[in-house]
């Protein structure tokens, strides 16, 4: 099968926990993150077309301390997900600083699927 993405992506299997910046609350867990977006199982229908502050936490691929990632993210799609209670949510990135991209970068790279 043929990749037609502009950007790597890299599933994360670990369960990586976002939250809501203005909220303080979890919104969901990251399914597959790319240094331009990322592919969100919420816990609960996100607002249409909206914009987020998100913050995760991602493991250092070197084995050093995770690095927190705060970004600006635009809600692009959902879908209700098989599993009762979970939606999948597809988000833009619009905002990240430059550490926070080479490192995500960095993160993607070092796992990135075929």
């Amino acid at each position: 099968m043929n990749e037609y993405r502009r950007a790597a992506r890299r599933k994360a299997d670990n369960g990586i926990e976002v939250l809501d910046t203005m909220t303080e609350k979890v919104v969901g867990h990251i399914s597959d993150l790319s240094e331009t977006g990322m592919l969100l199982i919420a816990h609960q229908a996100m607002t249409s077309d909206a914009l987020y502050q998100l913050r995760f936490r991602l493991p250092d691929p070197r084995g050093g301390t995770p690095h927190a990632v705060e970004v600006g993210a635009h809600e692009l799609w959902s879908d209700p997900a098989a599993a009762p209670g979970q939606i999948w949510t597809g988000f833009r990135f619009i905002d990240m600083s430059a550490p926070d991209l080479l490192f995500v970068r960095s993160w993607v790279a070092a796992g990135a699927d075929p």
